[in-house]
């Protein structure tokens, strides 16, 4: 009896240690696509801890320190108990999954080892769980598709991303799912770790496998019409069914939706900031291109696109969040900052030492280069082994608007190739065929915000560029960079033109706005008091007709007598901000009101503006199909794990 005693006794120890072993599981194991949900569970967590913490990896095989992202266990309501879940939205990455649950202790914070914002990252010495993989269905074609212009008639730009440099198509056809002979072959690249310039982007930590990027050119357009289109092969797959409306050279009107520094949300944490904010963005344009019908337009966004700044997976984060627009419209970019500046950068002259940095993350504007392909053959040596950049200066017409694109990271001093360019493409537009003159590049010309590091940048663009924008009349300078909304009043050098608003004489001068209020939520302050530059109160100049810091982004609408710019806030997707302007460059309103206040807000109802009645149809629809997508997402879950600690959201000072 007493042996039976002692293996009773012995085999309930036995089974007690066994159901304290943590457990940690994924299901399905088997995602769709990209932004399908995964159901992370776990249970048997002696005394669970607030530090507790489950970490993302892709490839499997990484080590602990290179994950992807991470949440801690205590986001999950149950966790004090040692069992809990969390549901995770994955991005393909064309590798699997795993899940890795840890241990870490107060006393094991490394203050040399923090994120964006100096918060400690997580240790990883003791690992308590790891979970089974999980993967992506094959056979589903490509993903991250979007379009742009080619600068010919009759073209559309289609790029995607594969696993795999076997062959791709893209079938199309004015009627879904008849494809007929209409299918064109999609030339393939990549771009490998080695030609990364500097860490984090060259090193484990920030380096993911980009996959093959595929790039397919649709000639023999008919002028606004609807196009169909899948991207694939029958042996690999093929997208789900997309559609685009083609542009028409005949049209006056040009629509367009543009902002700066929109970046990307992610559902964790990781090693620099995200851009919650984006999803905004992209469900009220989403909402403006689905109300347009048959309508052609396209998006343009400024500079500092994805913020990935060396960590690759940040890329993929961000074609997912987009391809619901850029699969769409054509979606075209200039070069920002966090693109392309690196330490050694070959164009860095003395007075741009305070300019350029390491905003790059060591990208070399490499990922920029090679997955976006925009009109024109612009490039720049690189001086690596990494392959020139593109993308960098370059213009077309679109309806009766010519749009003209700028590098800021690049030469632009007379004598250069791209002042060379834009010299010439300002001076050749044909205002009879394209009234309206709007430029683009990322760091603004002028601006109101207190930031000091890019006068000698602004300085040389009022010598050199201004002169050129106010010979051609160019019609609107469009600039990202500041994380804010502000419109200029006409300008010349620092000085309001009239607006011939009470008929006394005028002259057409360029309307200067900033407008990188995309998604990145550092929020500069504006110029203070110059005799009370410690005082927070900051007048605003009289130049600034109008500025705020709410996210969100514009809209363009030009017809041969006019051109609309309107301010669409994120909060309510409505119009707090408009300027109208005539062919002949007269800027009708957006200054004074009625009472002589300068920079009035226009209140403007959404319901009357002239865009609106392709909107206000499509809104209802729009916007339900999008809530699911937006609920669920939780970020930045750490300023909610150790309140008092000093671990806040702060907003360093970058742009």
């Amino acid at each position: 009896m007493d042996m039976i005693l002692v293996f009773y006794f012995l085999f309930l120890s036995l089974i007690s240690q066994i159901q304290s072993i943590p457990t940690l599981t994924a299901n399905p194991k088997t995602l769709s696509k990209s932004g399908d949900s995964v159901l992370i569970q776990w249970s048997g967590i002696d005394s669970p801890s607030k530090f507790d913490w489950l970490g993302l990896y892709s490839p499997p095989d990484s080590a602990h320190d290179n994950f992807i992202g991470y949440k801690f266990l205590s986001s999950s309501p149950t966790w004090k108990s040692g069992s809990g879940s969390i549901s995770l939205p994955l991005t393909s990455l064309r590798s699997n999954y795993t899940f890795r649950i840890f241990r870490w202790t107060e006393s094991e914070v490394d203050p040399g080892f923090h994120d964006q914002d100096h918060n400690p990252l997580p240790g990883t010495k003791h690992l308590l769980a790891e979970s089974e993989a999980v993967s992506f269905e094959s056979g589903r074609g490509p993903e991250q598709i979007h379009l742009s212009l080619t600068g010919r008639d009759g073209e559309m730009r289609v790029m995607f991303v594969a696993g795999d440099p076997e062959e791709r198509y893209v079938r199309y056809g004015e009627k879904e799912g008849e494809w007929g002979t209409d299918v064109e072959v999609a030339r393939v690249g990549r771009y490998d770790r080695e030609d990364m310039c500097h860490a984090p982007a060259n090193q484990s930590v920030g380096w993911r496998d980009p996959g093959w990027i595929f790039d397919a050119v649709l000639s023999g357009l008919k002028d606004r019409v609807k196009y169909y289109y899948q991207v694939g092969s029958d042996s690999k797959g093929w997208s789900a069914t997309h559609s685009f409306v083609s542009r028409d050279k005949n049209s006056n009107e040009s629509i367009a939706f543009l902002f700066g520094d929109m970046g990307a949300p992610t559902p964790y944490l990781t090693f620099i900031r995200t851009q919650d904010e984006s999803r905004s963005t992209i469900k009220w344009i989403l909402r403006d291109i689905q109300a347009l019908g048959d309508k052609p337009a396209l998006v343009s966004h400024i500079g500092d696109i994805s913020y990935a700044r060396g960590y690759s997976w940040l890329w993929d984060e961000f074609f997912n969040l987009i391809e619901p627009v850029a699969s769409k419209v054509p979606y075209h970019v200039c070069i920002g900052n966090h693109e392309y500046d690196w330490p050694s950068q070959p164009w860095k002259p003395d007075w741009a030492n305070s300019v350029y940095g390491t905003d790059g993350g060591g990208e070399c504007g490499v990922p920029y280069s090679l997955r976006f392909n925009m009109p024109g053959s612009s490039s720049e040596p690189t001086g690596t082994r990494a392959p020139a950049t593109r993308n960098l200066y370059y213009s077309f017409d679109m309806g009766s608007v010519h749009y003209v694109y700028m590098s800021t990271e690049t030469n632009f001093l007379p004598g250069s190739n791209q002042y060379n360019f834009l010299k010439h493409d300002l001076e050749s537009v044909d205002r009879m065929k394209t009234p309206f003159l709007v430029f683009q590049g990322h760091r603004p010309m002028y601006t109101t915000i207190f930031e000091s590091k890019d006068a000698p940048l602004r300085e040389r663009m009022l010598e050199h560029l201004e002169p050129l924008f106010v010979k051609n009349n160019v019609t609107l300078a469009l600039w990202g960079h500041v994380h804010r909304y502000e419109r200029f009043c006409p300008l010349k050098n620092f000085t309001c033109g009239s607006m011939g608003q009470k008929g006394e004489d005028w002259e057409p001068l360029p309307v200067h706005v900033v407008m990188g209020m995309g998604g990145q939520d550092w929020q500069p302050n504006w110029e203070p008091r110059p005799d009370h530059p410690n005082d927070p109160v900051f007048p605003q100049p009289k130049r600034s007709l109008y500025r705020a810091g709410e996210f969100g982004y514009t809209r363009l609408v030009a017809t041969r007598e006019k051109l609309t710019l309107s301010f669409v806030g994120n909060h309510d997707g409505e119009v707090h901000d408009m300027v109208e302007i005539l062919a002949s460059g007269r800027v009708l309103n957006g200054g004074d009101d009625d009472n002589g206040n300068v920079g009035a807000v226009l209140k403007v109802d959404a319901t009357h503006h002239s865009f609106s009645h392709y909107v206000w149809g499509g809104s209802i629809l729009v916007l339900g199909g999008l809530v699911g997508y937006v609920i669920g997402f939780v970020s930045h879950g750490w300023r909610q794990v150790a309140p008092g600690r000093g671990w806040t959201s702060v907003k360093t000072q970058e742009t």
